[in-house]
């Protein structure tokens, strides 16, 4: 059991070039942004002793429904561009204790530290979502800078922001036909913004934190980078373009063309036809 190098670990690997790629996309300065991803308990076991508790954690909340749950975390104050170099320092696994109160940690956080402040977000919203799909196993956060931008200069409503999202760039209706969730500005790192997160996470894979940064979910690191990256091309796009007169859009009438050729689930109620 767990005789092999952790830092070979898939998963691990994954992970580490997840953070890479958003410090090097510039959604993630300072310490800013965070990752949490489910592991699944054999594929811990192959690489680390979960039986050897390291040491132990509160998490601050009752996270009695991930009681037995593996968590590859990043931890607070830890700058992603250091991800990269330093995994064992920079992020850790634990397993959520059997009262649902305390992380086990079972390898990282090698200077003492522990996980991202906004843990109980990252929790609450992995409960919310394998609630609407079981296979749900990661959720990110960043601060991507167009989409940020955008937040300033555009209505913050659900439906008028997806919409715009979705007139951008032909593929963005496929990709998150679900739309964008969205929050006002609230104090980040407290329980009652990851409650209204969770909530939000019921119905949207992303979640916007109004003039703050957002919040996508997957089934895969992947997926949920590639969630928050479409929005960000898409608000680019809007953010070079909202102050130049629109001579040519993508109508209500083909984004409806798009996702029915597709396939997808749309938000029916956020197109205007």
């Amino acid at each position: 059991m767990g005789n092999k190098d952790v830092l070979n670990a898939p998963f691990l690997r994954a992970f580490v070039k997840t953070a890479s790629n958003m410090y090097r996309l510039g959604w993630d300065e300072r310490n800013g942004g965070n990752i949490s991803y489910l592991l699944h308990e054999d594929e811990v076991a192959e690489y680390l002793n979960i039986n050897k508790v390291v040491r132990t954690i509160p998490l601050g909340f009752d996270a009695k429904e991930l009681i037995g749950k593996y968590f590859l975390v990043t931890g607070t104050g830890k700058y992603f561009k250091n991800v990269e170099e330093d995994p064992a320092n920079n992020v850790g696994i634990f397993r959520i204790s059997k009262d649902g109160l305390n992380a086990e940690l079972l390898w990282g956080y090698e200077d003492g530290g522990k996980f991202t402040s906004e843990l109980p977000s990252h929790l609450m919203s992995h409960i919310a979502r394998l609630k609407v799909d079981p296979e749900n196993r990661v959720i990110l956060h960043s601060h991507p800078t167009y989409t940020l931008a955008m937040n300033f200069v555009h209505k913050l409503d659900e439906k008028e922001f997806t919409h715009t999202l979705w007139e951008m760039c032909t593929e963005c209706i496929v990709v998150f036909p679900d739309g964008v969730g969205i929050l006002p500005w609230m104090l980040c790192g407290t329980n009652s913004i990851g409650e209204a997160t969770a909530k939000k996470m019921e119905e949207f894979r992303l979640v916007v934190w109004g003039m703050h940064g957002i919040y996508g979910a997957g089934k895969t690191l992947d997926e949920a980078f590639g969630l928050v990256e479409t929005v960000e091309k898409a608000a680019q796009i809007y953010i070079l373009t909202a102050h130049l007169p629109r001579v040519n859009t993508i109508k209500d009438s083909e984004m409806k063309e798009l996702a029915e050729y597709f396939g997808v689930n749309y938000r029916k109620d956020f197109l205007n036809l």
